[in-house]
């Protein structure tokens, strides 16, 4: 059996989809123009992985003339989440106790980050997940 496909964004998938966030519809020719010197690829390589981002569900096309056109179709903030979601749950036991502790546990985080996060946790509502799931806020 073939092995399961990730519908998590590989470094050089991720590299495309910020192009296609910050310009929104492109040909793939306007993506190779885009990517930043010392970071191009090839024409068939952007293709290649575009195509797989379009199986992933990140990108659709429509046809211009000849060309078909690239938007995406995912948010950028919905895709971080995503990703997000996928390393709690893969190395923290879904646990975002564990995650921020061991994001806590880093020994660069600066002194004002630890602040932006406590003012962050103070902000946030103690109950703010159960009410997703009553229906609520």
């Amino acid at each position: 059996m073939p092995p399961r496909k990730s519908n998590t964004l590989t470094e050089a998938e991720l590299r495309l989809m910020k192009i296609l966030w910050r310009r929104g519809e492109s040909a793939v020719t306007d993506v190779v123009e885009a990517l930043p010197e010392g970071e191009e690829l090839a024409y068939n390589s952007v293709l290649t992985t575009i195509r797989i981002l379009e199986q992933k569900g990140y990108v659709e096309h429509r046809q211009e003339g000849r060309a078909f056109v690239y938007r995406p179709c995912v948010q950028e903030s919905e895709a971080s989440r995503s990703e997000v979601r996928n390393v709690l749950h893969r190395f923290f036991g879904n646990s975002r106790e564990r995650l921020v502790l061991s994001l806590l546990g880093d020994e660069s985080i600066s002194a004002e980050e630890l602040e932006r996060l406590k003012e962050a946790i103070r902000k946030t509502s103690p109950d703010r997940e159960n009410a997703g799931k009553r229906g609520g806020r």
